[in-house]
């Protein structure tokens, strides 16, 4: 089975204002397993970055001015994914993305989905957390997947990143339920044997609410809301 992660940074959001794409990362995975079969690379867009675009990725134009323009490597794209499931977290916005500049080229080109079928990570992480976080840091967080290389987005890193947290959410299930099984096992064997003894209450320092009242303050900034923790002390 093969099956190619891909991530792309664009100079804005919307391809309605003519935003482009202006890198694209992909990673193979065959069999379920990482291959160095990697397809990586900048483009030029022919159009200036959005200040928030750049904020993200940290990618400027002045980079990508002699980097190839998408019509010079799309053949080799459309023919690294062909045939291929094609795993993109929150699938719409870059197969947007990607369609917008494949009709750029001409008809004859077709849609991505043309030459691959699409998953989109984003819609299993819902279904697996409803009602939850599940950003590509978020899942790593949840799934303990290492992203500390990640100060900047980057199309190739954030497939690498999206790889690891999608074998994980696919294949780590089974184990996760055998290790819940065993924990019972074991709370079940201390309550029979009469060994759980008292739980010991260790107090969060005042430096240590501090930090704690601190990193609130921050999620609130960034999400615009009050944090759940908050609420449930209200």
């Amino acid at each position: 089975m093969r099956q190619i992660v891909v991530d792309t940074e664009t100079t804005g959001l919307e391809t309605a204002q003519g935003h482009r794409i202006i890198e694209i990362g992909c990673v193979e995975l065959i069999d379920r397993k990482r291959t160095d079969n990697h397809f990586h690379h900048y483009i030029c867009p022919e159009r200036a970055i959005d200040a928030g675009a750049f904020d993200v990725h940290g990618i400027s134009a002045a980079f990508l001015a002699d980097k190839p323009k998408f019509a010079e490597i799309a053949n080799d794209f459309v023919n690294y994914v062909r045939d291929a499931e094609v795993i993109i977290h929150n699938a719409p916005f870059d197969v947007g993305f990607i369609n917008h500049e494949l009709k750029r080229l001409g008809k004859r080109w077709g849609r991505f989905e043309d030459y691959c079928s699409v998953l989109d990570s984003l819609a299993l992480a819902r279904e697996k957390h409803p009602g939850q976080r599940n950003s590509l840091d978020a899942l790593c967080s949840r799934y303990s997947v290492d992203n500390s290389g990640r100060a900047l987005h980057g199309a190739l890193l954030d497939a690498e990143i999206l790889s690891d947290v999608y074998l994980v959410i696919t294949g780590g299930q089974t184990l996760l339920a055998l290790d819940s099984v065993a924990v019972e096992r074991r709370a079940r064997e201390g309550r029979t044997s009469g060994q759980r003894g008292r739980l010991k209450v260790v107090r969060a320092s005042a430096e240590e609410l501090d930090a704690h009242h601190q990193r609130l303050d921050q999620m609130e900034e960034a999400s615009g809301e009050q944090c759940l923790f908050r609420k449930l002390d209200a």
